[in-house]
Parts: C-alpha cells; sequence; structure tokens
C-alpha cells in the first residue's frame, strides 16, 4: 500500500514540479516593473519624510550646541 501512495505521488507530483520550472522565471519577468515601482515610490516617500524632518532635525542639532 505504501508503494502505490509513493507512485501516485510521484505522477502527481513531478509534472507539478515540471509547471513550476516553466512558470517561475515567466512570474519573475512580470513581476520585474512592480519591483522597480516599489524603488521608486520607496525612494520617493523616504526624500519627502527627510524634508518633512529637516526643520526638526536643524532645531534640534542647534539646541545642543547652545547647550
Amino acid at each position: 500500500m505504501k508503494f502505490l501512495l509513493w507512485l501516485l505521488l510521484l505522477v502527481i507530483s513531478w509534472p507539478l514540479a515540471l509547471l513550476a520550472l516553466v512558470l517561475y522565471p515567466i512570474v519573475w519577468l512580470l513581476s520585474v516593473p512592480f519591483r522597480i515601482v516599489g524603488v521608486s515610490v520607496g525612494g520617493a516617500l523616504d526624500l519627502v519624510e527627510s524634508i518633512v524632518r529637516l526643520p526638526g532635525r536643524l532645531l534640534a542639532r542647534s539646541a545642543t550646541a547652545r547647550g
């Protein structure tokens, strides 16, 4: 009985493995533009955050320099 289960697993698994090998590069190529957009948006948000926090950082630095 165990042998038959192993054979069933073999019959089911190898087509799924081949399908994964074929589809993985296609999915990777389709996801590249989304990654580029994510990096760009992340950089823009970091720039906005730095601009917003700049006055506070300058005030904190001048307060420690005086004290």
